[in-house]
């Protein structure tokens, strides 16, 4: 059953792919979203990063655009890297800054992360943290009429990528350039859409 993005490594330990990962000798495994299409897969620049910082993982963060942009954040918990959500985040956080008027909280994950295989396989048995998500799910009603809620009427439960990442002693933030590797496809229209993502594609030189 569908479980989050944090149950990738678990699934692949359940299909056995840990031999073949063992039998070419991977030592990281780079995990990235697949709703940005400006995702960098397997950045030498930034495996190379990690591998200079002595990291267990690396994520890669830009810039929040606002404070209530809805991205989770890098930070740290309890001496330990972490990621915050943006919807567990309180409007204090969201809008802390330092001395020098950047955001405490400014920077962005973009769901790309590089991870030590061997810390991997030590942390595959630990126990993921259940997220609840609200969710404004159609149904049919008793009359048989479509219904499209305007309130939450469901949760979701899943599992969550930057669990992992808290479970790591550390984590390289690398940050990158907004209009070059962050072009994310939430909606059809409006922010983070299609149409966000066309623009940012031309703007990288791709012809449409």
């Amino acid at each position: 059953a569908p479980n989050g993005n944090g149950g990738w490594f678990s699934s692949m330990v359940v299909d056995g792919m840990l031999e073949d990962v063992h039998k070419r000798g991977i030592e990281w495994i780079n995990v990235f979203a697949v709703d940005n299409v400006l995702q960098q897969i397997a950045d030498p620049l930034f495996i190379g990063a990690t591998l200079a910082s002595g990291c267990e993982s690396g994520a890669k963060v830009v810039r929040k655009a606002a404070p209530d942009e809805k991205v989770g954040v890098l930070c740290t918990e309890d001496g330990k890297p972490s990621i915050a959500e943006y919807y567990e985040m309180t409007q204090e956080m969201a809008t802390a800054r330092k001395e020098n008027g950047d955001l405490l909280y400014g920077f962005g994950v973009i769901l790309n992360y590089l991870f030590s295989e061997k810390k991997l396989e030590q942390i595959a048995d630990a126990r993921m943290p259940i997220h609840v998500v609200e969710k404004k799910i159609p149904h049919i009603d008793l009359e048989g009429n479509m219904v499209k809620p305007e309130q939450p009427n469901g949760y979701k439960f899943e599992t969550l990528v930057l669990d992992m990442v808290h479970m790591m002693d550390d984590c390289i933030p690398y940050e990158v350039v907004r209009e070059r590797e962050f072009a994310p496809i939430k909606n059809l229209h409006g922010v983070d859409s299609l149409d966000t993502a066309r623009e940012l594609l031309k703007g990288c030189g791709v012809t449409l």
